[in-house]
């Protein structure tokens, strides 16, 4: 009616029907119909006063009924009205029609039957407020490929966004995954950033927070739960499937992807992260926002700020709890590293309390083992009391070790030890441990003894070794060298040459 009034007040000022079709942005021959009608009623008369809307309505008469439509699903009204009554979607009532009944109808046909029968409701909803450092709101959301300098490729990036509720204040940062450690790291830096802690967080019921997304009883992830004891701060997950209940955060994601990242193009994600601190300082913090009607920024520093609990002297450094399994090696497996365990755990599952600098493994509440973390993938941390005794040993017994334990037992064991370990090309330490062992049972003294015995007559096996001290030759003294000065013995034939070669005289064949 209002349009009405305003057609009929622009007809009398001169104005063309052109131009009223524009203004408006109605049809011509929508304006040349009604200028037709007003003129028929007086309308157009300048000297009578614009009629009201009340006139109006009456000179224009009830509205006319849309033509009548007869929907190809009426004989199935009863059949479908069953379906709603038991809950079935609009979808599978159009696969049930096609079924039983063979409808080729459209689905668009069944939605519009189905609208009438149900009407949609309208909810009310309740737009909460919060008192400032009380709440704060973190989610994350997808924001296209970067470039990751750490792994050389382009990857999917996602931008991480905590918003307080009050100031609505935010802090942003750009990775490249959602697993626990960097859920984690990035709530420690969002509170460094604020310069405090707030009293409740909202997250969504990702996997990093949430183990067991349940409406009243959520299973929070260990990590988290230590993390919420470490700061101080509630956790308070949404229900599943239910994201306006963080509708803070939601938009300060939106704005993100439709203020700072739209139509821009980053060299990497480095880069991306300096400009998205610029543009959270100045361009979101000092915007008037759409809702509170304030600036972000001057509302945290004036109210929020100083409302927000105080960080812990430390920052949390667990990044992350996860099960592990002890294989037949005394090692456990975490973040492409291995770490022992005591041998009677193999086969057993336990906790890896993984931080920046540490490995603690428990079973239970029960500490099993603690490492040092280790820097890079494929690195060992192995303590030898993992093992057992026998195990350990072995590993014990370098060559170093052997080397100082032959020295310790006589200069005769020692060099049969550094004959065999610079034997060429076969490789004998096994040997070297195995004669070491035999001071266990027959003393250091019988042994050097034996060692002494095996260089005389140039033979150092470990099977020699073991003769002399079974058969106690180690006891006999060694034949006595000659002195220096004394020439050696030249050993003759008891019988003569000819006792062997007899001459042709004696008649005897040569």
């Amino acid at each position: 009616m209002n349009y009405l009034r305003d057609l009929i007040y622009r007809l009398r000022a001169g104005e063309s029907e052109r131009r009223i079709a524009k203004d408006l942005k109605v049809s011509r021959p929508t304006v040349h119909k009604y200028r037709l009608w007003a003129e028929t009623r007086g309308y157009l008369n300048p000297a009578e006063p614009v009629p009201e809307l009340a006139e109006l309505v009456a000179a224009l008469g009830p509205v006319a009924p849309a033509p009548p439509m007869t929907s190809t699903l009426a004989p199935y009204q009863d059949f479908v009205e069953q379906l709603l009554d038991q809950g079935v979607e609009m979808t599978a009532i159009w696969q049930r029609l096609q079924e039983n009944y063979s409808y080729s109808g459209s689905y668009s046909a069944v939605r519009r039957l189905v609208q009438p029968l149900r009407p949609h409701q309208p909810e009310a909803i309740v737009r909460v407020q919060t008192e400032p450092g009380e709440e704060l709101q973190v989610d994350f959301g997808y924001i296209g490929q970067l470039y990751d300098p750490a792994s050389g490729r382009l990857r999917s990036a996602y931008v991480f966004v905590a918003t307080l509720s009050y100031s609505r204040h935010q802090y942003a940062e750009i990775v490249f995954d959602q697993k626990i450690p960097t859920w984690l790291a990035l709530h420690r830096r969002a509170f460094e950033s604020f310069g405090g802690v707030p009293r409740r967080v909202v997250p969504d019921n990702l996997k990093a927070a949430v183990l067991e997304a349940l409406v009243y009883d959520p299973v929070l992830g260990e990590a988290y739960r230590r993390t919420a004891l470490h700061y101080g701060f509630l956790i308070s997950p949404t229900r599943p499937g239910t994201p306006e209940h963080k509708g803070k955060v939601e938009n300060g994601i939106h704005y993100v992807q439709r203020n700072f990242m739209a139509g821009q193009t980053f060299v990497d994600s480095d880069v991306a992260n300096v400009r998205l601190k610029i543009w959270v300082r100045e361009v979101a913090g000092t915007r008037t926002h759409g809702t509170t009607r304030q600036v972000p920024l001057r509302l945290f520093h004036e109210y929020e700020q100083a409302a927000l609990l105080p960080l812990p002297t430390t920052p949390f450094t667990l990044l992350q709890i996860k099960p592990v399994k002890v294989h037949p090696d005394c090692h456990v497996t975490v973040e492409g590293s291995y770490y022992s365990v005591p041998y009677p755990y193999i086969g057993h599952t336990l906790d890896a309390y993984v931080s920046e600098q540490m490995v603690e493994l428990y079973e239970g509440v029960k500490l099993v083992a603690t490492h040092v973390r280790c820097t890079a993938p494929g690195q060992w941390q192995t303590r030898l009391e993992d093992y057992p005794a026998h195990k350990a040993a072995y590993l014990m017994q370098t060559p170093q070790y052997c080397r100082q334990l032959a020295g310790q037992i006589g200069p005769a064991t020692l060099k049969v030890v550094e004959t065999l370990l610079t034997e060429k090309p076969l490789e004998r330490l096994r040997a070297v441990q195995a004669i070491l062992r035999l001071a266990q049972t027959v003393g250091r003294v019988r042994l050097e003894a034996a060692c002494a015995r095996a260089l005389h007559y140039d033979d150092v096996r470990y099977r020699r070794i073991k003769q002399i001290l079974n058969a106690a030759l180690d006891r006999d003294p060694l034949p006595e060298a000659l002195p220096p000065d004394q020439p050696p013995r030249l050993f003759t034939f008891a019988r003569a040459s000819q006792d062997f070669f007899p001459s042709e005289a004696e008649g005897r064949p040569c």
